[in-house]
């Protein structure tokens, strides 16, 4: 067993068909997280071929994505908006997730699956996604 305190956790196993890892998991929020691993060997012996673990994403990409969010949903400048802001808690309906989204790939040059844009319920999870998408965009 092994445990992690972070703002944001994901853990991919590298080949889908091995054993290291059964599935994704993508935990965003200060919280505690403790994972296990299902397997043969015990998860010390094995070699993971890829772990993530950081920290949220930069405070300019969530202070970004909250101007972004703000504007799409027409809030007042002196409305709160932070990482912990959930879309639906801001009146937002799926037509204007789904906005806001297109603005995130406007704003940031970036294009989200409609699978990971549909799972996106708080400005956090905005921003920890827009990052590992630049992420991942860089190293390709």
């Amino acid at each position: 067993m092994a445990s992690i305190t972070a703002s944001s956790f994901c853990v991919r196993s590298a080949a889908p068909q091995s054993r290291q890892i059964a599935a994704v998991s993508k935990l965003s929020g200060s919280k505690r997280v403790s994972f296990s691993y299902q397997g043969r060997n015990n998860f010390s012996s094995r070699r993971l071929r890829s772990l993530q673990i950081s920290c949220a994403a930069k405070p300019e990409t969530v202070e970004k994505v909250s101007r972004i969010v703000k504007k799409q949903l027409a809030l007042a400048d002196d409305s709160i908006v932070n990482g912990e802001s959930k879309f639906s808690t801001l009146g937002a309906d799926s037509l204007d997730t789904v906005e806001i989204v297109m603005g995130l790939e406007e704003e940031f040059g970036i294009s989200v699956e409609e699978e990971s844009a549909q799972s996106i319920t708080t400005v956090q999870e905005a921003a920890d996604m827009i990052e590992d998408l630049i992420l991942k965009k860089g190293s390709a």
